[in-house]
């Protein structure tokens, strides 16, 4: 019994042609029709630019398509100044509704108010028993060891 027909046996009730039941002899007959013939499908062989013989990797040509470049698209920029003052313009990403409107200064957490928003703090700054400094370290020494990488003739 093939795959195809104890799938069907099992969701439908259709059953495997070897078994006979006069009922639905119509059934099984469209069932072995439809998936037991004697056509042979060829698989299409694929071909690659890559390094290798592997599909997907190396650097292949990519076409652009009927329409040749892709026009950037233009969004629109809010300019009213009241809804600019107003609103936090861009937060509905959906078609319908608005935007979020702001409210009073004293309805927004304390906190807010104190986070630090500018350029970030330099190694010499921070205190050396913080996590933020070590990891600021690491990250230096990483791109130090990169740049002097890259620096060798070989």
């Amino acid at each position: 019994m093939s795959k195809i027909c104890y799938i069907l046996q099992k969701t439908i009730g259709v059953v495997p042609r070897s078994v006979f039941h006069p009922h639905i002899s119509s059934i099984n007959k469209t069932c072995y029709e439809q998936f037991h013939t004697n056509v042979t499908h060829h698989a299409v062989k694929k071909t690659t630019t890559a390094a290798g013989g592997v599909l997907g990797l190396g650097k292949g040509k990519k076409k652009l398509g009927k329409l040749g470049a892709m026009e950037k698209k233009e969004l629109p920029v809010e300019t009213d100044p009241e809804k600019l003052v107003n609103y936090v313009c861009g937060s509905n990403i959906y078609i319908t509704g608005e935007d979020v409107k702001l409210k009073e200064d004293s309805e927004y957490p304390d906190w807010l108010w104190s986070l630090h928003t500018g350029k970030p703090p330099s190694i010499e700054e921070l205190d050396p028993n913080t996590k933020q400094y070590w990891l600021r370290v690491r990250a230096a020494g990483m791109r130090r060891n990169n740049r002097l990488r890259s620096m060798r003739k070989f």
